[in-house]
């Protein structure tokens, strides 16, 4: 058992910090700790596909004299990485207008508490 679990190490880092995430988006009240929360899951997500994507002893898809084109276990696949820098992007994005959003809340409201922009937003409809 310990064995297993020395080998996949990465994994069981990755699913500890998944579960930190997805805890932050779930039972916090604050927005803001939610947008943190989704920071560390996606975070995460993009350490399990690189993680996932590497490969012990495995070299870039470039022609090389030394590693001919026949051993193709010896190349790392470069589309789990492209397509995680491209995440990376999506989740800087996404961050960048969830706390322009966060700012509209709080000049709106003064507050980012889950609870009391409920009652604030049930107060504004029975106006």
């Amino acid at each position: 058992m310990m064995e297993t679990f020395i080998a996949n190490y990465a994994y069981a880092f990755t699913l500890i910090i998944l579960c930190v995430g997805l805890y932050g988006m779930f039972f916090k009240r604050n927005l803001v700790k939610k947008v943190i929360g989704l920071s560390i899951f996606q975070a995460a997500v993009i350490m399990f596909f690189v993680s996932l994507a590497s490969k012990m002893g495995g070299t870039v898809p470039v022609k090389w004299e030394e590693i001919p084109v026949e051993m193709i276990d010896g190349y790392m696949n470069p589309l789990p990485h492209t397509l995680m820098l491209t995440a990376i992007v999506v989740g800087v994005a996404t961050q960048g207008v969830a706390f322009g959003l966060l700012v509209n809340i709080w000049n709106r409201f003064k507050t980012l508490e889950e609870d009391a922009l409920n009652e604030a937003t049930l107060e504004d409809s029975r106006d």
